[in-house]
């Protein structure tokens, strides 16, 4: 069938593409991308009027350069288009419309981003307030981000650290939180005669990481907060003995200690003091951080298990799915001799956080916990479209150059526009590879 809308393969694939691209572009507003999951097909001519995500409010000057980006966008497909055949044109209609029944018409009035992010903050206010939260509807709002008020109520809901069920929810999280002051009684508060030599160990590799942690954001390097650090990944570890502490894991805790730390003090996290809280707060702060790390990482285990099993997996399917998908870098990288694991093995370990600005960590894990028990498998996907993002780059590099670029990548001014440029060009290859594994065969 598709041999009698294309003449030459090329012609599908350019097509093919083109058309990808074009609908990434056209739901690009300033600082955020609005590709969502959707159930039903996807309209592009009301695309225009779906919501951004929350976390930023547009000004009229905001709106008006979004207008001109549109109608750029705009142009350029319809430039693209024109430059073709009428036959070329008639075919690529063709291919569209069979695209799930995609119609192309002209744009509808924009809202005002303030009125969208309203009515999307009015969405999560109206999941939150009900007697039992729906997790699925609020997984599918939280993939593209949570209002920072909201995320520390969202997080440990779609964790399962909080019930869905609201008369229950503060008897549970009373229980936890004193569950973990008894943990600490029992593993951390003790005399150094009552540790084994590999506690020792540990607890002396673990007061070694604690100040590596974010040491680009000084509230990390309070003497307080390494402490609480440390007592979370003490009593993590004692009480997950299959894997124990792993190097890697204290940058796990950090999203966790920014977003619930955000209950409690305000303003920028550079005017932080833990001065400011009380032993209470403090208390309920780290166990709060300590079960979310622990749901966490229920879903992956096997990552942090020695040998950790589970990140060489993931490493093996980065490499299959970019020479999937950009076989010239991949051909590049094998030609210079690189392997996956001299860069990728950092990124899996970490999620990312030692990767991107810090200010970005937390939006990245609203995707990252709205994904669930998915989250490994889709976590690929993130790491291809943020390797792919330099793949012009990385062909011109050679070896020793591709490692330092890759442990170093120039991502120190990415604002949110990149970061959800990454996430929506993994929400695309994950739906169009991740249920036909046969599209990675050989």
């Amino acid at each position: 069938m598709c041999g009698n809308v294309f003449s030459d393969p090329v012609d599908l694939l350019s097509d093919l593409v083109r058309c990808g691209e074009w609908l990434l572009k056209g739901r690009i507003f300033p600082g955020k991308v609005l590709l969502t999951r959707r159930s039903d097909p996807l309209d592009i001519s009301g695309m225009h009027g779906s919501p951004t995500g929350p976390g930023r409010s547009f000004s009229e000057n905001d709106l008006g350069s979004n207008e001109q980006e549109d109608d750029y966008f705009e142009e350029e497909f319809q430039g693209t288009k024109s430059t073709s055949s009428n036959a070329n044109v008639d075919k690529s209609k063709s291919w569209v419309s069979s695209m799930g029944n995609i119609s192309i018409e002209p744009q509808k009035t924009i809202p005002t981003a303030r009125a969208t992010d309203s009515a999307r903050v009015t969405k999560f206010k109206k999941e939150l307030s009900s007697p039992t939260v729906i997790l699925e509807k609020l997984r599918e709002l939280a993939w593209s981000g949570v209002p920072p008020y909201m995320r520390p109520d969202i997080w440990r809901l779609l964790l399962g650290y909080a019930p869905p069920n609201s008369d229950r929810r503060e008897a549970v999280l009373r229980r936890k939180r004193l569950e973990y002051v008894d943990s600490v009684a029992q593993f951390y508060d003790i005399p150094y005669t009552e540790r084994s030599d590999d506690e020792i160990n540990m607890l002396r590799q673990i007061a070694v990481d604690c100040p590596r942690t974010v040491p680009d954001v000084s509230f990390f390097q309070q003497p307080a907060v390494q402490k609480s650090l440390e007592r979370i990944l003490y009593t993590w570890a004692i009480r997950h003995p299959a894997s124990g502490y792993v190097q890697g894991i204290n940058d796990l805790v950090t999203p966790f200690l920014v977003v619930f730390l955000s209950e409690y003090l305000e303003g920028s996290i550079e005017n932080w003091s833990s001065l400011d809280l009380s032993e209470e707060k403090i208390t309920n702060i780290e166990a709060d951080c300590y079960w979310c790390l622990s749901k966490l990482l229920d879903g992956m285990q096997d990552h942090y298990t020695f040998a950790q099993p589970g990140i060489q997996r993931l490493v093996f399917k980065l490499k299959e799915l970019v020479r999937r998908i950009d076989e010239p870098v991949s051909g590049h990288m094998e030609d210079q001799g690189l392997e996956f694991l001299q860069f990728a093995f950092r990124w899996f370990n970490c999620l990312l956080i030692r990767e991107i600005p810090f200010q970005l960590v937390t939006r990245l894990w609203d995707t990252y916990l709205a994904e669930g028990d998915a989250l490994p498998d889709f976590l690929v996907y993130i790491c291809v479209s943020f390797l792919l993002t330099w793949s012009d780059e990385l062909q011109k590099l050679d070896f020793q150059e591709m490692v330092m670029f890759l442990q170093h990548v120039p991502t120190h001014n990415w604002m949110d526009q990149e970061l959800e440029m990454v996430l929506s060009r993994a929400y695309m290859w994950h739906t169009m590879f991740n249920s036909c594994p046969s599209h990675l065969a050989s």
